[in-house]
Order: structure tokens, then C-alpha cells, then sequence
């Protein structure tokens, strides 16, 4: 899950606080290839002594340069395919075919998640299907390894300094470890979760389990902006929610059309 995260903007007064906050971290120099990494995690170990834990960054130390992931992050061509093409590319059809079947086989559970947090089986299971094949592929890149490689990655390290520091948490609270694996940016579960995400939006338990990681998911839509009984497709209301999960258009219209669809609609 990629999210709309990626566009912040931050207010002289906040930016003055975070500069004062984490002056030392700023130190840690960021790069382009494999061959800076191993002295960018001793930098950064060093700076975040006081702010991780001891087992934690053992566990970022034995991490590696993941150039998968860098591959995959400069790769994401299908986010600029028309609705049509992204829809085939992905297996739409089959989505709505498999999403009906477990939205019947798992009535109790979505019942209990919409009564919850008011989102309904169709978008919850379009974003299962969507991410991971309703958790047939989840990954198989070492997390800690992604996430440490995109935080030293000077494209957006900022923003994956913020998840780097969520996983070494995740770490702390035992929901992920140095031999965790998951997709090429460091995205776990179901339906895969950034670690903050997880640490902000988790209710409990590995999101490796279908039922914690759509909780989990509709948890994230409710937080942003999900209102019971509200429609989701675009111009209405709870499409916001659904943009929040991932800032490409053509994945957010994917998910509200399948999700339709899911759901009964046309």
C-alpha cells in the first residue's frame, strides 16, 4: 500500500520543532547504490541509540541493500495504464469472481467489520484481492531490509526514515522481526501495510492473518474519513477514504469499481 503519505507538507512551526527533534538524525548520509549503505546504517544506528531499542537495531543490522527494491520502486509502470488495461492486467473479473465467493464464506466476519467501523464487504475485499491476491502473494523480500533501503535511498528518505523507525517498534512489540518478509517497499499482510500503518491502524496481532489485516483495513478507512452507509465511488463521499489508501487514480477507481461489483452493483 502506497499511500497519498507521500504528499506532505509541513508548517514553519512544525518544521522548526522536527529540526530541533532530530538535528543529530539529519547526519546519516542518504545514496544512490549499494555502496554507502553499510556506513549509512552505522550512522544511523548510532543517531537512533536512545530512540530504538538495543534488539531492535541488532535486527537492523543484520540487514541488507535490497536492490529488488529499488527495482520496484523505480518500476511502478501499471500505475499509468488506462482504468481498462489496469483492470486486465490485474485480474479484475477474477477479483469480483473470488471476492463474491468469500464475501458468502465469511459472512460473520464482514458482518461484525461493518457493524464495526460502517465499511462494507466490496471495498475491503477489492483491496485484498488487489494487493495480494486475497494473501496469495505476499512478498518475499526482507522487510527490515526494504525499509532500510528506501530510508538510505535519498529518493524518499524522509518519508521511510518516518517507516524505518515504526518497524524497529514493530520489532520491540514482536510483530516483526529480522526474518520477516513481505512486498519490495516493506508492505506486510494481507493487505499490505506500511509499518506505520500497522502501528497506527493495527488492532491487534500479525496482519499474516486474513480477519486481523481486513479489521486493519477497514480501520485505516475509517480513520480516514469512512462514513456508515455513504457510497464510495468517485464524487461521493467515501471515495476520500479509498484515495487515502493509495495516491495513484487509477488504483483508487479500481478498487471503487470492483468493489461495486463486489458488492452486488454492476
Amino acid at each position: 500500500m502506497i499511500t497519498s503519505g507521500y504528499r506532505r507538507s509541513v508548517a514553519a512551526a512544525g518544521l522548526a520543532a522536527l529540526v530541533g527533534l532530530t538535528g543529530r538524525a539529519e547526519a546519516a548520509q542518504c545514496g544512490n547504490s549499494a555502496a554507502g549503505f553499510e556506513a549509512w546504517k552505522r550512522e544511523f544506528a548510532e543517531e537512533a541509540r536512545g530512540r530504538a531499542s538495543a534488539a531492535s537495531l541488532a535486527a537492523l543490522a543484520q540487514t541488507s541493500y535490497s536492490s529488488p527494491t529499488i527495482a520496484a520502486d523505480r518500476g511502478q509502470k501499471s500505475f499509468k495504464l488506462s482504468l481498462d488495461q489496469f483492470l486486465a492486467k490485474r485480474g479484475g473479473p477474477a477479483i469480483v469472481s473470488r471476492g463474491r465467493a468469500l464475501k458468502q464464506q465469511n459472512a460473520a466476519l464482514f458482518a461484525s467489520i461493518e457493524q464495526r467501523y460502517g465499511v462494507p464487504p466490496g471495498p475491503l475485499l477489492a483491496i485484498w484481492g488487489m494487493e495480494t491476491g486475497f494473501g496469495a502473494v505476499r512478498g518475499n523480500i526482507n522487510t527490515l531490509s526494504a525499509v532500510a533501503t528506501l530510508a538510505y535511498d535519498c529518493r524518499r528518505s524522509a518519508y521511510f526514515t518516518d517507516q524505518l523507525y515504526a518497524a524497529l517498534t514493530l520489532v520491540d512489540r514482536g510483530i516483526l522481526s529480522a526474518s520477516t518478509r513481505g512486498a519490495a517497499h516493506g508492505e506486510v499482510g494481507h493487505t499490505q501495510f506500511l509499518p506505520k500503518n500497522v502501528l497506527n491502524y493495527g488492532t491487534g496481532g500479525s496482519l499474516d492473518s486474513a480477519p486481523n489485516a481486513l479489521n486493519a483495513t477497514a480501520n485505516f478507512l475509517k480513520a480516514h474519513g469512512w462514513r456508515a452507509g455513504a457510497g464510495y465511488q468517485p464524487g461521493e463521499p467515501n471515495f476520500a477514504a479509498i484515495q487515502g489508501w493509495n495516491a495513484a487514480q487509477v488504483y483508487q477507481r479500481a478498487i471503487a469499481l470492483l468493489g461495486q461489483r463486489i458488492d452486488g452493483g454492476p
